[in-house]
C-alpha cells in the first residue's frame, strides 16, 4: 500500500490544489500547498514530503527552478502537472529530474496511478530517514522529538522546524532568508535578530557551544551549516 504519504502540491491555480487535495486525502495522504516557487522550495525543505506534484507555470518563477533546487539536496519523487504538451518541454523537465510528466488537463486516476507508482519505486529504493542521529544527538521528524544522550529535550515548535531544517540540509549551508521564509514567511525576511535569539536558543538546549560547535555552525552574516559527522 502506498496510501499515508505526504503529498505537496505546488501550483499557483487554487481550484487545481483543492481538486487535488480531495483526490489525494480520499486515498489516505496528507497534503501540503504551496502557490509559489519560493513557497514550494521552503515546503519542501521544511515538510519532509514523501512526494511533490509540481505545476511548472508559477507566477515568481519557473518550476524546472523549484525541482533544480530540490534536486540540490534531495532524490523525493517530482510528478510535473503542467499545461505544456510539447516534447521539448517534457524532456527538459525529466533532464531536470523530474520522474513523472502528466499533462494539464489530466485525468485524475491516471495522475493517482502514476503517483502510487513514484511511491512504490522510493518505498523499494534508499531514502532519507526521518530520524537523524549525529553523535549524542537524535532528531525524529516523525514524533517531533529531540533527544541527547538519551535524554528528551523540550524544543517549541518553531526551534524545532529550525533544527529539522538545518539537520535535514546536513554539509550545507542553509542561509538566513530561507529559514526565515520557511519558518516565520515572508514578512520576516529581514528578522535575522528574531532568528539569532532562536538559534542560541536551540544551541542551550541541545548543549551546543557557539564558541565550538558540535551541530550548529555559524557561517557569518550569510546562514548556518549543520555539521555532517
Amino acid at each position: 500500500m502506498t496510501t499515508g504519504a505526504r503529498i505537496l502540491i505546488v501550483d499557483d491555480e487554487a481550484p487545481i490544489r483543492r481538486f487535488l487535495r480531495v483526490a489525494l486525502e480520499a486515498e489516505g495522504h496528507t497534503v501540503t500547498e504551496a502557490a509559489s516557487a519560493r513557497e514550494g522550495i521552503d515546503r519542501a525543505a521544511l515538510d519532509n514530503p514523501s512526494a511533490v506534484i509540481l505545476d511548472l507555470g508559477l507566477p515568481d518563477a519557473d518550476g524546472i527552478t523549484v525541482l533544480q533546487a530540490i534536486r540540490g539536496w534531495s532524490a523525493l519523487p517530482v510528478l510535473v502537472l503542467s499545461v505544456r504538451s510539447d516534447e521539448a518541454g517534457k524532456v527538459a523537465a525529466l533532464d531536470a529530474g523530474a520522474q513523472d510528466y502528466v499533462v494539464k488537463p489530466f485525468s485524475v486516476q491516471e495522475l493517482l496511478a502514476r503517483l502510487r507508482g513514484l511511491l512504490r519505486d522510493r518505498a523499494t529504493t534508499a531514502s532519507p530517514s526521518a530520524v537523524i542521529d549525529v553523535g549524542p544527538l537524535s532528531i525524529d521528524a516523525a514524533v517531533r522529538s529531540v533527544t541527547v544522550s538519551g535524554n528528551a529535550v523540550k524544543l517549541t515548535r518553531k526551534e524545532f522546524d529550525i533544527l529539522w531544517l538545518l539537520a535535514s540540509h546536513a554539509g550545507r549551508l542553509v542561509t538566513q532568508d530561507m529559514i526565515l521564509r520557511a519558518v516565520w514567511g515572508e514578512a520576516h525576511t529581514e528578522d535575522s535578530q528574531y532568528l539569532r535569539v532562536y538559534i542560541r536558543q536551540i544551541r542551550t538546549k541541545i548543549g551546543d557551544d557557539a564558541a565550538n560547535p558540535k551541530f550548529i555552525f555559524t557561517e557569518p552574516g550569510v546562514g548556518y551549516r549543520f555539521c555532517t559527522h
